[in-house]
């Protein structure tokens, strides 16, 4: 608002500076300019201070009432006293040469139009301020711009591609979606889902529609054991839609299960890793109105530096519905079973993971014998014993006999006794904070 004040007074002046040699440069009968001293100025004439026009609009009287003024006044009475009179009526006067006036002129108009200049960038720069916010303090480049969802950023493309180098770290494909791993410029790691649609005319309005769906989802859930949502990109030209997530460097649950190069699970770790899945389900749950992921799975689960669980809902077009708690209660029993196990859930050898722990769980077999061999010294068989009960429930063949989310994280913290907090990433990023408070100032912007 200063600025914009500052730019009118500016202008003001420059027009009152224009007007004030337009007026005073008045011209006599022989067509030049005349100044008349304060002694030729009539008793009674109206104007009593500083530059003012005669009646007759020929000269301009100068009359000061400072000390500076009369000073001047004395120098130019004495310069006119000794200069010759003109037109033989015995007033005083002296002429201003052409170029004099010339260059006043244009100084008035020079004045004038940098004056403009000046206001018209102060109101373009505010007006350009008003739509944007400083950078992410974690080193992002650009500026966050406002978003069409409420409380997810938009983020530029510029940006998410100097983060991906230019797009060509691809960590995971499919045929819907490409997904980049991407590193700020402070070292903190995103990792980038686009489509794999190029062009808009490929991308239909539903396709629209359930984008911003899911941006719209997944920004209504803030918990630990969940990939955040950071921000998406949207952009005509190159055609782009993308999803922008936190980033868990540890590689996936299926990859520390079943993939012998990565690092193997000792079984308190993976009793903290399922207690993360459950209370990050649990609180999905229980939001107005509920969410739930559009998927789950080992391949779903990523893993922190501290091997707490991050359950990842990257799929751009895929929305649960919102009854949908039985079917995902469903896959958490099945999850269960291949943490306890280390099977794979549907494998060559032994089919469906469900089928083969049945004999398990229905008594036919020992249970010791369902745990996973690098671990049955460490299981306990109540603790065992308790796990396969909440399994038995989560799979139950009539659905509605399932237990809600909110039971099953209840009856899971009964069997292993950690806590919400003990399952939650002790490295946790503070920047998600900053960030929330970064997309509250670009929506009250």
């Amino acid at each position: 608002m200063e600025k914009i004040k500052a730019a009118a007074y500016l202008l003001f002046f420059s027009l009152l500076v224009s007007h004030t040699l337009g007026s005073c440069a008045s011209i006599n009968q022989q067509g030049k300019t005349l100044f008349r001293s304060g002694a030729d100025t009539p008793a009674g004439s109206s104007s009593n201070r500083g530059l003012s026009c005669s009646d007759e609009g020929k000269a301009v009287t100068l009359k000061g009432r400072s000390v500076i003024q009369r000073r001047l006044l004395h120098q130019w009475d004495h310069q006119v006293a000794e200069s010759p009179k003109s037109n033989g009526n015995g007033s005083e006067r002296r002429t201003i040469p052409h170029w004099a006036i010339h260059t006043l002129a244009i100084s008035g108009a020079v004045l004038f139009v940098v004056a403009s200049a000046t206001a018209m960038y102060l109101l373009f720069s505010r007006r350009k301020k008003d739509n944007t916010v400083m950078p992410w303090s974690t080193g992002l480049s650009g500026p966050l711009r406002k978003a069409f969802v409420a409380g997810v950023p938009s983020l530029g493309r510029t940006e998410l591609q100097t983060a991906c180098e230019n797009f060509i770290n691809v960590i995971g494909s499919s045929s819907e979606c490409i997904v980049y791993k991407g590193t700020l410029s402070s070292g903190v790691e995103i990792a980038v889902v686009s489509t794999s649609v190029d062009s808009a005319k490929d991308w239909s309005d539903s396709s629209e529609e359930q984008f911003k769906n899911k941006i719209s989802m997944l920004s209504k859930v803030n918990h630990k054991n969940l990939v955040n949502l950071l921000g998406y990109c949207t952009c005509d030209e190159p055609f782009t839609r993308m999803m922008v997530f936190e980033y868990a460097p540890c590689g996936s649950l299926f990859e520390h299960l079943h993939i012998r190069e990565a690092e193997d699970l000792d079984w308190p770790t993976r009793l903290r890793i399922i207690m993360g899945v459950a209370y990050c389900l649990e609180h999905m749950s229980q939001l107005d109105p509920p969410v739930m992921p559009a998927a789950l799975s080992s391949s779903s689960i990523y893993l922190t530096e501290d091997c707490a669980a991050k359950i990842s809902d990257m799929e751009l077009w895929k929305v649960a519905a919102l009854g949908d708690e039985e079917s995902i209660v469903y896959r958490f029993g099945i999850l269960l079973l291949e943490v306890i196990s280390g099977r794979l859930p549907l494998s060559e050898d032994h089919g469906l993971l469900v089928l083969w722990a049945s004999s398990y769980l229905d008594g036919k077999r020992p249970l010791n014998g369902m745990a996973d061999p690098m671990l049955r010294s460490s299981v306990r068989d109540k603790d065992l014993a308790v796990l396969c009960d909440v399994v038995r429930l989560c799979i139950h063949s009539d659905k509605d006999k399932r237990p809600a989310m909110a039971e099953v994280a209840r009856l899971m913290r009964g069997a292993t006794a950690v806590s919400p907090e003990q399952a939650t990433p002790r490295d946790n990023p503070l920047w998600w904070a900053e960030l929330e408070i970064a997309s509250t100032t670009v929506e009250s912007g």
